[in-house]
């Protein structure tokens, strides 16, 4: 795998409640410089960074611009269902393209996966219903959970309909993506693809999660990586 093919599984991201728009801008032309598949930021955010993009795109050889990812329930998932998509409809509306969401996490835990899968559906009939080419992620906070839990959660994001599972907000008390957590999520999570996420800051970490089996990465250490990769791997 060279750099190219690292950056094209790469979310660029920026989510911390002190960004700035003068942040953002930077995030999209580190995005665009370096070919990462996409930026993840905050709702608010959406329709600057898909100004910035569109302002871009014709400097783009191949036309082909980083997709804006927003975040829903974010980071806790303790939002109520009608806010989640509300805010899914309007962070698409502004112009994001993929949806990570949080997962209902209390209602995981105490094993309703009925709640679980109710809360997925509404928010992947938003992000569906607007385009086939549109994302939705789920969020299942992995460190959080049991193995039999985070089993469940594969159970009910592939029962709402999600196209991605995701380890980690990035934001909790018990940490981020390990490579054990993503293995387990492509085994039960499968055909639904992988998004490890949450304390991935080297190369050597985005290539355990890699060949752990991560279809795609969050990590606002994209360029390090990158960087780095080029030094040891490539």
């Amino acid at each position: 795998m060279n750099p190219e093919d690292v950056a094209k599984r790469i979310d660029h991201t920026l989510l911390k409640p002190e960004a700035t728009s003068e942040q953002i801008d930077v995030l999209c032309d580190e995005a665009l410089q370096h070919g990462f598949f996409g930026v993840c930021i905050n709702p608010v955010f959406v329709s600057r960074a898909a100004k910035r993009m569109g302002e871009s795109s014709s400097r783009l050889a191949n036309g082909n611009l980083p997709r804006i990812i927003s975040v829903v329930g974010f980071p806790l998932g303790a939002s109520r269902t009608e806010t989640k998509v509300e805010e899914a409809r309007r962070a698409i509306g502004d112009g994001a393209s993929e949806i990570d969401m949080v997962i209902h996490i209390g209602a995981l835990l105490a094993g309703d996966n009925r709640a679980v899968r109710s809360d997925i559906e509404g928010v992947a009939n938003v992000v569906h219903g607007d385009s086939s080419t549109h994302i939705l992620k789920v969020i299942l906070e992995t460190a959080a959970l049991s193995t039999e839990q985070i089993i469940l959660g594969c159970r009910c994001c592939a029962e709402g309909e999600a196209d991605f599972v995701k380890t980690s907000t990035g934001f909790h008390a018990k940490g981020g993506a390990i490579a054990a957590h993503v293995k387990l999520l492509r085994r039960h999570a499968s055909p639904i693809r992988v998004k490890a996420s949450g304390g991935i800051r080297s190369a050597h970490a985005a290539m355990e999660m890699l060949n752990a089996g991560a279809d795609r990465l969050g990590t606002s250490a994209s360029v390090t990586i990158l960087r780095e990769y080029g030094q040891h791997f490539s």
